[in-house]
């Protein structure tokens, strides 16, 4: 049997790879942020609908996941927090009837403009609050 050489650890090598391992778990967490590309909906009118209306869903849980965080941030003042969800409950109001002014046009091409409307607002809605409130 070989004799192993007689090398020892250094004390800051476990805490390097932790502060590593966190680091990319970090960055891995900020990857998925950006997972969600915009959707190819292609097929018939009702296909499409479909498509458009599973992508907003997957932004709505990011958009609500991003209201309820700032919701929580205890450094912002609480006339602030509450200024939000006052802004939020509006900006619901406001998406529905911008929307729905597209949904009431004629033909089936009004379905996928209010789709696309839906859409894009709840992914810019979604980056807005993801970006706070400093940007």
């Amino acid at each position: 049997m070989l004799a192993r050489p007689n090398i020892k650890t250094p004390v800051w090598l476990p805490a390097m790879a932790g502060v590593l391992l966190f680091a990319g778990a970090a960055f891995a967490q900020e990857e998925k942020k950006e997972d969600i590309p915009d959707p190819e909906c292609d097929g018939g009118t009702s296909d499409m609908v479909k498509c458009l209306s599973d992508a907003t869903a997957k932004w709505d849980k990011r958009l609500n996941a991003a209201y309820l965080e700032a919701l929580k941030d205890k450094e912002a003042p609480a006339a602030q927090r509450e200024q939000l969800r006052k802004a939020q409950r509006l900006w619901l109001q406001f998406r529905a009837a911008n929307c729905d002014y597209y949904a009431l046009g004629e033909g089936s091409i009004s379905r996928l403009n209010a789709g696309s409307c839906l859409f894009d607002m709840t992914k810019a809605r979604a980056k807005e609050l993801e970006a706070g409130p400093q940007n």
